[in-house]
């Protein structure tokens, strides 16, 4: 009996067993899923998004290393210019806001650069006392500013260059310079765009006396746009011409230049001239006299001059396709550019004037199309170092949109022509935030690294993850004014 009951009792569990799910093995989960890679976007290469001109095609520092500036230092370890004397690709990235307070011009002699101004924790960079040149090929610069002032009564541009090629500056302000405040010409495949030149100083120390230039600007294939000069005496640009008496035979020939979508405001005895060989579109600019504009030169778009030595040089003029200019002192001149916008200067003949004038645009290498209204709405929201706009661009922008002027020159008395920085106050104080950690140093904080499914613990700025066409260290500082970048053109 008792036995059967142990055989009833072990077929039981028998049964009980057998009736059980079967469970699968334990499986250890690859930390690193499909679903966590990140997803690489197919793009277009170009400078940067939003990259727009001949300039466009830069490259820069793509595919090097990054250097951080860990310092305001004028020289040495972790300073700016440490990192711009180091050859090969490289991306200068910024782990400090603040002034860097120069002893000396800072030349970019090696090429294959970029400087990413926006990368800067807090309230951005300012370059001071001294310029930055730039004397090398394939540079870009962005979200940078250049306020040199007349501390050390240097007589030279903020930021300049001539004679080289493949270079972009973006949302870049320039301003307080002895000489003008950025000139680019004689270069090849140039781009400036959406850059705030303002406040040079008219009567400072440089050896011609009054000064306050804007830029010379030219190149063959360069195109300016976007820009807003404000507040300057004269040269709101001066065209270089390219091949002219003034500055010899261009590498690259005469001017063709594409100048569209900048807003000039408060030129005082001139607003742009010059353009003694080259071809020219001035389309779809915005010119806003204000009150220190002198009372005949209100209405002009354009000064034509002529090249004294045609021998040498060629014709002696320009030729402009000039059409679609705001200027806001005059309807006539809003609906026909050529009557009454464009002066010819008195070296140029009345019939070589009239050869000047074209009836179609020279080809240019494209960009949005704004109409000058659209670009000086999107010029006073956008342009400059913008990202974290300082006081002086604030004030300056707010005095475009209002036409007013806010300072004096101290010497001249002349209405929002300066003749010093201490005229406005002098270098505004810019703050820095927290720096953000990043673990593996690759110049990408931990915190983006990880919601663009990359490895914090693994330095990897030069990989294609996430872009076909930029390194991941080019997508995350593309990624800090993406919102600018992409409202800007709309």
């Amino acid at each position: 009996m008792r036995r059967n009951q142990l055989y009833l009792l072990l077929g039981a569990f028998a049964l009980l067993s057998c009736s059980k799910k079967t469970e699968a093995p334990a499986v250890k989960k690859d930390p690193v899923t499909r679903d966590d890679k990140p997803v690489q976007v197919q793009e277009t290469p170009y400078a940067f998004p939003g990259a727009e001109g001949y300039g466009k095609n830069a490259t820069g520092g793509r595919g090097g290393r990054v250097i951080k500036v860990t310092n305001l230092n004028d020289a040495g370890a972790g300073s700016l210019r440490e990192a711009i004397a180091a050859t090969g690709a490289r991306i200068i990235v910024f782990e400090v806001s603040g002034n860097i307070v120069l002893n000396s011009k800072i030349q970019i002699n090696n090429g294959d650069l970029t400087i990413a101004g926006q990368t800067a924790p807090g309230d951005g960079i300012c370059i001071q006392n001294y310029e930055m040149n730039v004397n090398a090929n394939n540079v870009i610069i962005r979200f940078m500013r250049f306020r040199m002032g007349d501390l050390t009564k240097n007589e030279q541009d903020a930021l300049w260059g001539r004679w080289k090629e493949n270079i972009l500056i973006d949302h870049c302000s320039m301003s307080w310079s002895i000489d003008e405040c950025s000139s680019f010409y004689a270069n090849k495949n140039f781009t400036m765009q959406w850059c705030i030149l303002s406040e040079s100083l008219n009567k400072s120390f440089h050896e011609k006396d009054d000064h306050g230039y804007g830029a010379i600007w030219g190149g063959s294939s360069a195109t300016f746009h976007h820009n807003l000069l404000a507040h300057h005496n004269s040269r709101n640009p001066r065209f270089d011409g390219g091949s002219r008496a003034g500055t010899g035979k261009s590498t690259f020939g005469i001017d063709k230049v594409d100048y569209r979508n900048n807003v000039i405001y408060n030129w005082g005895t001139n607003s742009s001239y010059g353009g003694e060989n080259g071809e020219y579109n001035i389309v779809n600019n915005y010119y806003k006299a204000g009150p220190g504009t002198s009372s005949s030169k209100r209405n002009r778009i354009l000064e034509l001059y002529m090249e004294p030595d045609v021998a040498t040089y060629g014709a002696g003029y320009g030729k402009f396709y000039v059409a679609g200019n705001v200027v806001t002192n005059s309807t006539a001149v809003t609906a026909d550019n050529w009557n009454g916008g464009v002066d010819r200067n008195s070296g140029l003949s009345t019939a070589n004037f009239a050869l000047t004038k074209q009836t179609n645009p020279f080809t240019a290498e494209p960009t949005t199309i704004h109409t000058a209204e659209q670009a000086y709405n999107m010029v006073l929201l956008y342009a400059g170092a913008s990202y974290k706009r300082d006081a002086v661009d604030t004030r300056v922008t707010n005095e475009v949109k209002n036409g007013t002027v806010t300072y004096n020159g101290s010497k001249t008395g002349f209405k929002g022509i300066i003749d010093s920085q201490t005229d406005v106050g002098s270098w505004p104080t810019l703050n820095q935030t927290a720096v953000l950690k990043d673990t593996d140093g690759d110049g990408m904080p931990d915190d983006w690294e990880i919601a663009n499914k990359l490895d914090p613990n693994k330095a990897n700025a030069n990989g294609r993850d996430l872009s076909s066409a930029y390194d991941n260290i080019e997508v995350y500082i593309n990624s800090l004014i993406k919102a600018i970048t992409e409202a800007q053109y709309k």
